[in-house]
């Protein structure tokens, strides 16, 4: 009998400015993930270059704190996507970077498969003071990959019900939301696993799967980067909201095999919540102003 499954791994790990040792790094978790038999393997934001070392305003509210230095802007048709797809082979591959085209920065997620490039998402959602260093994207699609329709977030779209439903409604039966989302900066505990962004990062996970009845492959950088220290908590999620495997906050990769569509069919059989939505009253919504006290 033809199987369906499908296997995918997603990493928990630190990426550096040095591209070089993050394309090595990418190797290695590709072999480790061919190892276990994975067909998709998801990298986290920013892992071709590393992220931002600073996140927000200074804690006067300014915007004083500068970082040390940027992440390295590729093209998307340059030796380093390249280089990846070279690694990829067999394996489908989502991984971050820093796009550069036509004079904007972009924060970016590419799927790659040794057949080069396969799509690219610009992240849509910017956080605090990261519209100072990038620009925005404009779109939410999924695209047609070896592992079936996939879809890409990056960290802060996740906070958007709009987002994840807008790459569901395209056809994404998985969505990769790749992150590099870290630890508060007020209020912080002391265990990073109790820390309330680290409860917020995981609980978007499961409500983003479960409200589209997809899977959700959430991936995460580890440890710290200048002052940022990462929440970790890469996972694989189903689409009951049903965490599948994960890494905890440390570095790791976490792997789950999936009969991808046979769950999705089983989650929507009596209740289809895209099948079931009443778009006919919610366009009135769209674009509509938060009431303000």
């Amino acid at each position: 009998m033809t199987t369906t499954s499908t296997t995918i791994a997603t990493v928990c790990a630190g990426f550096g400015r040095d591209v070089d040792q993050c394309l090595a790094q990418v190797a290695a978790y590709a072999d480790r993930a061919r190892a276990q038999g994975a067909d998709l393997l998801v990298l986290p934001e920013a892992s071709l270059g590393g992220y931002l070392s600073v996140l927000g305003r200074g804690r006067d509210g300014s915007h004083d704190e500068q970082p040390e230095s940027l992440p390295p802007v590729l093209d998307v048709d340059g030796p380093e996507l390249r280089r990846v797809a070279a690694i990829a082979r067999d394996l489908t591959v989502v991984v971050g970077f820093c796009e550069a085209d036509a004079g904007e920065r972009y924060n970016s997620a590419a799927v790659v498969s040794g057949d080069g490039v396969l799509g690219v998402h610009r992240k849509v959602h910017q956080p605090l003071g990261e519209s100072l260093f990038y620009a925005a994207g404009e779109e939410l699609r999924a695209f047609d990959t070896p592992v079936g329709r996939l879809g890409m977030l990056i960290c802060y779209d996740k906070a958007f019900p709009e987002a994840a439903r807008g790459v569901a409604l395209d056809g994404a039966e998985v969505v990769a939301c790749i992150s590099a989302w870290p630890a508060s900066r007020t209020a912080t505990a002391g265990d990073v696993a109790e820390d309330r962004w680290t409860h917020r990062f995981n609980l978007f996970d499961q409500a983003r799967a479960l409200e589209n009845q997809l899977v959700w492959v959430a991936s995460n950088q580890a440890g710290t980067f200048g002052s940022l220290r990462f929440v970790g908590h890469a996972k694989v999620v189903g689409p009951g909201g049903d965490v599948l495997a994960g890494t905890g906050v440390g570095e790791g990769m976490a792997v789950a095999t999936v009969d991808v569509r046979d769950a999705l069919a089983t989650a929507r059989r009596s209740m289809s919540h895209l099948g079931d939505r009443r778009p006919d009253l919610y366009g009135g919504l769209v674009g509509r102003e938060t009431a303000r006290a």
